[in-house]
């Protein structure tokens, strides 16, 4: 079954050999402090979508209380915590008092504190999987590949170069789904692979940020 699995997804790369990166958007970063404030102190906002305000803007206008969250974002997965009910004072003090966050404007109207860790969820620690979408991308999967559920797209492989270079176990593997429950793991499938991506130029893994 592995291997017939294998003979599809190459047929599919033939046909298509356009690499396909996906590892997240940089944030615009946008320092805005009130009153004339040292910008070298600002607390961090994220640049408005278009049409939209920034979360600086909205807090300067705000004259009542303001729900606010907590969206921690890891390699694999992320989380949601609702920090409660604030005043606008209190918004940009958690900020300040947090620089490596950033905020932005949820479509409910909320302020959301993003905080970026450099680990795995515990939920993708319980179900994460690497293996290659119906397009040949190295994805990252929750739960087995067979059930398509994929939460993260990094490159399209090059499968002839991964057939000179692995045996045909490491292959299946892949096709199967390789689990990791550490960054350690996530970081040794995501450099092994790295080499086979499908333009050499992107042999080099981007940051995950």
């Amino acid at each position: 079954m592995a291997f017939s699995l294998w003979k599809q997804l190459k047929k599919k790369l033939r046909r298509s050999r356009k690499p396909l990166w996906t590892l997240g958007g940089a944030l615009l970063i946008v320092l805005l402090a009130p009153g004339g404030a040292d910008l070298s102190a600002a607390p961090r906002a994220a640049g408005p979508e278009k049409g939209g305000r920034s979360v600086i803007e909205a807090l300067r206008d705000a004259s009542g209380p303001l729900t606010v969250k907590l969206h921690r974002i890891y390699l694999c997965g992320d989380e949601m915590q609702t920090l409660g009910s604030m005043n606008a004072h209190s918004a940009l003090g958690l900020l300040q008092s947090h620089p490596e966050w950033t905020a932005v404007l949820g479509n409910d109207g909320s302020v959301v504190m993003e905080q970026l860790i450099d680990d795995l969820s515990e939920s993708c620690k319980k179900s994460a999987y690497f293996s290659v979408d119906d397009s040949g991308n190295l994805s990252l999967f929750d739960g087995p590949p067979k059930h398509k559920k994929v939460m993260r797209t990094f490159f399209q492989l090059d499968v002839h170069y991964m057939e000179s270079s692995l045996p045909k176990n490491r292959m299946d593997e892949l096709v199967n789904g390789i689990r990791v429950v550490d960054k350690d793991e996530y970081n040794s499938v995501l450099s092994t692979f790295s080499d086979f991506a499908l333009e050499k130029s992107e042999r080099v893994m981007k940051p995950a940020y």
